[in-house]
């Protein structure tokens, strides 16, 4: 995509449109539109869309070439847009000279894994981000990354793993294209926007699982939640792991930047406040977890206190007739009981009475 100012408001310009390409919008891990989606653009924004190409990279029909002679021919009144998803090894390189990426750039771009984190090389800014999308079906915080590179005449997206953050933050852009006058900073701060909105929603769902665990902790059945607890908060860590390495770097956006406007920055200061909400609702999950699984293992303590005193109640009542029996049963010659003609009936008796008192002051104690 390539974004030029003009005097009557900033155009947005895409080449000639290839006959050979297919009208769907991704092809092969770059951005592209359909002639549809362009013709209602049209309609609805300021910007005038002349006409669109799409460019199959990793054809052998000199796709990649043609990636890079419309990077050769962005003037000094545009910038260029191109968005990469899961780059073929070398690709990048080629990316490399006509953008003026560092090497240094171009590996951590290529090798991802990164943590969130911002880095200037020379003129260029280089954004880490974690893509992150909550799987309800078995509770797991998925992860992926995406890498903004902005310069004085481009943005470039590389992105790794399913999640697609470009796709809206374009719409976004089409959306309020006064946005797009700020440069490629729009095209970071559009990129930012909705990857912290996506951490909003994922933390949303996260609590919900949480209030029906701890539904469940306190629930009048007894049910082992150990293992769906640390699996929650295990997914939980990982999602702290993506929110809080980037508080300092939206913070550091949006404070005053040679890079860009002043007037961008209270786009940014917004971002920056919904990334302190999600990150202090990352924390507060965090610790109600820790609180919940404290909660659940009290709990199962108390189990196995109540298991305790009833075997230990029922001990001592199985104490009393094995005593009285054990005693007549020494077989000694001169037990004058033995010889009394209602001996028998008073020891069932006495056995009888010993044990329904002990069951009688175990019950009202609770033990039973």
């Amino acid at each position: 995509m390539i974004y030029r100012k003009s005097a009557a408001g900033p155009e947005r310009e895409h080449g000639q449109e290839r006959e050979r390409q297919q009208e769907n919008g991704q092809v092969d891990g770059r951005r592209v539109e359909s002639s549809r989606q362009v013709k209602s653009r049209q309609a609805e924004s300021t910007w005038q869309v002349e006409s669109t190409r799409r460019v199959e990279s990793r054809q052998a029909d000199g796709g990649r070439a043609a990636v890079l002679d419309s990077l050769k021919s962005v003037g000094d009144d545009e910038f260029c847009w191109v968005d990469v998803h899961d780059p073929a090894p070398g690709e990048l390189q080629e990316l490399a000279g006509p953008l003026g990426l560092h090497p240094l750039a171009v590996e951590d771009a290529e090798e991802a894994h990164q943590r969130p984190k911002r880095e200037r090389y020379g003129d260029v800014l280089a954004v880490a981000l974690k893509t992150l999308w909550y799987v309800k079906e078995g509770s797991e915080v998925e992860t992926g990354e995406v890498m903004v590179f902005t310069g004085p005449h481009f943005a470039l997206t590389v992105r790794h793993g399913p999640a697609d953050p470009t796709t809206e933050a374009a719409r976004r852009l089409d959306a309020d294209p006064r946005l797009l006058r700020f440069g490629p900073a729009a095209v970071l701060h559009a990129v930012l926007d909705t990857v912290v909105d996506s951490y909003t929603e994922a933390a949303a769902q996260v609590r919900t699982d949480l209030s029906a665990l701890e539904r469940q902790v306190f629930s009048p059945e007894r049910e082992d939640l150990t293992e769906e607890i640390y699996s929650l908060k295990r997914e939980v860590l990982e999602f702290r792991d993506a929110v809080q390495p980037l508080v300092p770097v939206a913070e550091d956006f949006s404070g005053p930047r040679a890079e860009w406007p002043e007037a961008m920055l209270p786009y940014f200061r917004d971002v920056t406040d919904h990334m302190h909400r999600t990150d202090t609702e990352v924390r507060s999950l965090d610790e109600l977890l820790n609180s919940v699984l404290d909660a659940h293992l009290a709990r199962v303590g108390t189990w196995q206190n109540d298991d305790m005193r009833r075997i230990s109640a029922w001990a001592g009542i199985l104490a009393v007739p094995t005593l009285v029996a054990g005693w007549y049963g020494m077989n000694f010659s001169h037990m004058p009981e033995l010889n009394w003609p209602y001996g028998y009936p008073l020891a069932i008796a006495a056995m009888a009475a010993a044990s329904v008192l002990l069951h009688r002051t175990f019950r009202r104690n609770g033990w039973l």
